[in-house]
């Protein structure tokens, strides 16, 4: 009897649109652009009042939420079984499970499922039946994002910035509203995507604002990656991720409130540069000399 025949798995070429991707962050690494994205986003649509519910109070948006919930709960759980979205090892849990305040979560920003990452490991955490975790999204996200990302970045416990002046108050009376009553708020400081980059970029203060306004301490956690044997449809290695869930930062007494911010950044901001060292087993460095931290 004659033997099957094993077909060898074809790789597929690596994506033009990846490749070209990768080229912009090069050059935007080489400007000292870190706050730019590396993907063009769409023309944004401008978020009025009256089209965002923040803390969920209505009941038309609870439901919602807990709907977009569990489709989102059923999409992660499958791509984490066909081992798409691969979450390795997770350090530090018990930082986490300790905080008995709100909280501003930090995390580094190199995919549009890294919030997935984020969100399973508060989902396994001993908050999750006690409080919500919020995450801070861009206005187009929102507004104008199709499908069915764009309906979870509308009901998942999102907070959209805005342009219109209006809308931003409302979210920023929703963010003091959500660190006093002890929610969470997931921040990324980098202000910027960069597909799977793999060092920390410099840090804006709007996330150590919040924290120093409200009393509240910012956790950092950071992603680091690994190439998995899985090539993805884009032709790269899915990556593995180790996160690093680290000890809280609170605002240092005897500073004015700039100082205490600034101060929580910094610390932030060497937490990560550490672990990337250590992590990597390299120096962080980058191609230009315009680091400067916004």
């Amino acid at each position: 009897m004659r033997g099957r025949i094993k077909r060898k798995r074809q790789i597929p070429p690596k994506s033009p649109d990846r490749l070209a991707v990768l080229k912009v962050i090069e050059q935007l690494e080489r400007e000292g652009k870190f706050d730019v994205d590396a993907e063009e986003d769409p023309p944004t649509i401008p978020l009025l009042p009256d089209m965002v519910d923040y803390l969920k109070v209505r009941p038309d948006s609870k439901i919602k939420r807990d709907t977009a919930y569990l489709i989102a709960n059923r999409f992660v759980d499958r791509m984490i079984r066909e081992k798409k979205l691969v979450i390795k090892k997770v350090y530090g849990m018990e930082y986490l499970n300790q905080l008995d305040t709100g909280a501003v979560i930090t995390c580094n920003h190199f995919n549009p499922f890294d919030c997935f990452t984020v969100e399973r490991i508060f989902q396994r955490s001993g908050q999750y039946r006690k409080k919500r975790l919020f995450k801070v999204i861009r206005e187009g996200n929102y507004t104008n994002f199709p499908g069915f990302y764009g309906y979870l970045f509308r009901n998942c416990d999102t907070l959209p910035l805005s342009g219109n002046k209006k809308t931003m108050y409302n979210f920023l009376m929703a963010v003091d509203t959500i660190l006093q009553r002890g929610d969470f708020i997931l921040i990324y400081p980098e202000q910027s995507l960069w597909w799977n980059y793999r060092k920390p970029k410099p840090l804006k203060n709007g996330a150590f604002k919040f924290a120093e306004k409200n009393h509240v301490p910012v956790l950092p956690v950071f992603i680091c990656m690994e190439d998995g044997s899985r090539i993805g449809g884009d032709g790269f290695p899915i990556q593995e991720y180790t996160v690093f869930i680290n000890e809280p930062i609170y605002p240092k007494a005897g500073l004015t409130e700039r100082e205490k911010a600034a101060d929580m950044r910094d610390r932030n901001y060497e937490i990560w540069k550490k672990l990337y060292e250590e992590f990597y087993g390299i120096p962080l460095e980058y191609t230009t000399e315009n680091t400067a931290e916004g």
